[in-house]
């Protein structure tokens, strides 16, 4: 007959199961309803004459707690001011009145290195000089012209070349150019220093108000003088130009890109330029 087993082996594990048992009792929240609960259709279960007595509100009909005296802020200061001539003190308010305007505008710190001429310039990828490029807008609109360089303001420098669609070297916004696959190599071509955004800047003259008119002239004939380019000018064109006629001498299908660069541009009947490779 086996020994029998001490009871206190049994114990343990059914007080830890109990423990466990009560803990996850004890996690649960007991949300029970409250003493006065609705019925129906805005019906309570009991009037407020029932719930008066219920509350014991009775016990505190007429009493009244005092208010706790809150300190009070200071909004003067009494400040000792020196001299024979003065008072000896002086009342200061320690905040300004809420009417109070200042006699003088404060001045206010603009950032200076946002200007629109310091402005980041991003060229669309597919403009690279050399790029055979379709101008939309101006004088020159639906010619097919040369990418040269691109300018620190952002516009871009192109060229007919002059001797092939009379367009001669104009700088021109990227968003009134359509850049074709068409490219022609000028590694070897740098851009001359001066031909800048201040190179272009045309010379407004001033127009003096007395001018001696003939008789019988009409004095609101404006007299518009013709643009002649200046031999700087003239001189800087046909060096850029013949670079670009030598680069494109130097290709197989020369005889074709001379014609493509000749032709205009422009849309038929039924073509869509969204639907055009170019």
């Amino acid at each position: 007959m086996a020994p029998p087993q001490p009871k206190s082996v049994a114990k343990p594990a059914a007080a830890k199961a109990g423990g466990v048992a009560k803990a996850k009792v004890a996690k649960v929240a007991k949300v029970g309803k409250p003493r006065n609960y609705d019925l129906g259709n805005g019906v309570l279960r009991f009037p407020k004459s029932k719930m008066f007595h219920k509350k014991a509100k009775y016990k505190f009909v007429g009493k009244k707690n005092p208010k706790a005296p809150k300190p009070k802020k200071l909004r003067t200061v009494v400040k000792q001011i020196g001299g024979e001539k003065n008072g000896g003190t002086r009342t200061v308010l320690l905040k300004r009145r809420k009417s109070f305007y200042p006699t003088q505008d404060k001045i206010r710190k603009q950032s200076g290195g946002k200007r629109f001429s310091k402005h980041v310039r991003r060229i669309r990828p597919n403009l690279t000089v050399g790029t055979v490029c379709i101008l939309l807008a101006g004088r020159h609109a639906g010619k097919r012209v040369v990418l040269v360089g691109v300018l620190p303001s952002g516009l871009l420098l192109v060229t007919g070349p002059f001797a092939f669609n009379a367009c001669p070297l104009r700088r021109i916004p990227q968003r009134y150019v359509i850049g074709t696959s068409t490219k022609i190599d000028l590694k070897d071509f740098k851009l001359p220093a001066h031909l800048d955004d201040a190179y272009f800047k045309k010379n407004k003259k001033s127009v003096k108000r007395s001018v001696k008119r003939k008789a019988g002239e009409d004095i609101f004939a404006s007299k518009k003088e013709k643009y002649v380019p200046s031999e700087q000018r003239k001189t800087d064109q046909k060096a850029v130009d013949e670079a670009v006629i030598k680069a494109i001498g130097a290709r197989a299908d020369k005889k074709t890109l001379r014609g493509y660069l000749k032709s205009a541009f422009g849309l038929r009947s039924s073509q869509f330029p969204h639907r055009l490779r170019f």
